[in-house]
């Protein structure tokens, strides 16, 4: 395995073991308390999610920016991408095993965010776009969100990064401004399955790296080869 594919899985799981004490609106696993905990047996309905994490010298800048528009959240949500959000599900043994088939067919990517968005009217939110990796992202989004967790959405799928949400509507207008050349670019070669307990916290039940094969018992039996090395820069 390349030195640049260790770097990056290693960031990756980095991401995922950030912990948080508080909740997003949006119901994004991300913004809750996360710990990896070993599956067990759900007989129960329960709620799952699905995000991509950062490495972590780009979710701490990102962290850091989001501070700076005055969002209560950005100490306890780190920098994602969200494939999944708030699913029920009813068998958790069809969804773990659907979503460890999903990652074992997708193969490591290169993501770059660039520039800003935003849902307002609609909802008061800014956001870093989403470049190169975005159908990467919407095909993961549709393939995850089938089977046993299929429901349909609100709205259409589009990946983003929030970098500012519901705060005063200058701030609103500093964020999207602020990082309009923000540009960072780096391979993602996992996703994190996490789970809504009955606390109200989300757990990371599995990290699930691309184009491997997961045994029952969490291990990883196989590797791929994935893009090249990272590179980011910032505005």
């Amino acid at each position: 395995m390349s030195s640049s594919k260790v770097a990056a899985r290693e960031a990756s799981r980095a991401t995922h073991r950030v912990a948080g004490t508080q909740g997003s609106s949006h119901g994004d696993p991300a913004g809750h308390r996360a710990a990896a905990v070993s599956p067990v047996s759900r007989s129960e309905d329960i709620s799952v999610g699905v995000i991509l994490g950062f490495p972590p010298h780009i979710a701490a800048e990102l962290q850091r920016w989001r501070a700076s528009f005055g969002d209560p959240l950005a100490d306890t949500v780190p920098a994602h991408i969200t494939l999944v959000t708030t699913t029920p599900t009813r068998d958790w043994e069809a969804t773990l095993e659907h979503v460890r088939e999903v990652a074992r067919e997708q193969r490591p990517f290169d993501v770059t965010i660039a520039g800003t968005g935003t849902f307002r009217p609609v909802s008061p939110v800014v956001f870093i776009n989403v470049e190169d990796g975005f159908e990467d992202c919407v095909v993961l989004h549709q393939k995850l969100q089938q089977g046993p967790l299929h429901r349909e959405l609100p709205f259409a799928y589009h990946p983003h990064v929030t970098i500012a949400h519901d705060v005063a509507p200058e701030s609103l207008d500093e964020a999207e401004t602020v990082l309009r050349n923000y540009r960072a670019t780096f391979p993602v070669v996992s996703m994190g399955l996490y789970e809504h307990d009955a606390d109200g916290i989300w757990q990371l039940r599995e990290e699930l790296d691309f184009g491997t094969q997961t045994d029952d018992d969490g291990t990883r039996s196989a590797d791929t080869a994935g893009p090249g090395g990272t590179t980011a820069a910032s505005h």
